[in-house]
């Protein structure tokens, strides 16, 4: 079976139309993974049981497959009475799943910070929480903007996985077609034309940040 162009292109407005609801799981998602990654990290730092615990959590997260969360937060929580939306249970599973991730992101931005802007917000009479929100976490924005950039588009491309929870992302629109009409070929092509374009411009959205918190002077 050859590729047609003609019917590629006519695949492209069903497969389009699912952009939006592609987007609005990226966006939520990284913004959630973003603040549970961040507020991991500053219990982390706190140390004792509780920074002890969530560093396991972090280890275990990254360990595991994005999947299972997915399956366990759709299918196994109904059976302790919670039960949640697929959409809702897709963006809640890349959330908390990229937050492991961004942990150490976080981790590694903020021990980039020499160790005398906290002593110095310490000085001032600010509490270790306090002197990484105000102090640390500004700095550390233009050490992790390249690796944070790399995470959000690692979960653009991580929607399609909503497809076994009945998501009409794009992926499962072109997978629909594909299933309809028996040429996998020119749907998936279109599907992955279309994450590329927008993995391209993420990529390029965070480098004009990383230039912009690097200043005209550079690092």
């Amino acid at each position: 079976m050859q590729f047609d162009p003609a019917f590629a292109l006519s695949t492209a407005p069903t497969i389009l139309g699912a952009i939006g609801m592609t987007l609005l799981v990226a966006a939520v998602s990284c913004l959630g993974a973003s603040a549970i990654g961040f507020g991991f990290e500053l219990v982390r730092r706190s140390g004792g049981v509780g920074g002890l615990f969530i560093g396991f959590v972090i280890d275990f997260i990254r360990a595991t497959p994005v999947l299972v969360w997915l399956y366990c937060l759709y299918f196994i929580l109904p059976f302790y009475g919670i039960r949640l939306g697929a959409l809702t249970t897709g963006m809640i599973g890349l959330s908390l799943y990229y937050s492991g991730y961004l942990a150490e992101v976080f981790k590694a931005g903020i021990d980039a910070i020499p160790n005398g802007q906290a002593e110095a917000a310490k000085a001032l009479g600010l509490g270790r929480i306090d002197a990484t929100i105000f102090v640390v976490a500004p700095q550390m924005l233009r050490n992790i903007a390249a690796p944070m950039g790399n995470y959000f588009v690692s979960i653009l491309k991580a929607t399609p996985y909503l497809a076994v929870l009945a998501v009409p992302e794009m992926l499962g629109r072109a997978f629909d077609i594909a299933s309809d009409t028996y040429r996998y070929a020119e749907p998936l092509m279109v599907a992955g034309l279309i994450f590329l374009g927008l993995a391209l411009l993420i990529s390029q959205v965070i480098k004009r940040l990383e230039v912009r918190l690097l200043g005209p002077t550079g690092r």
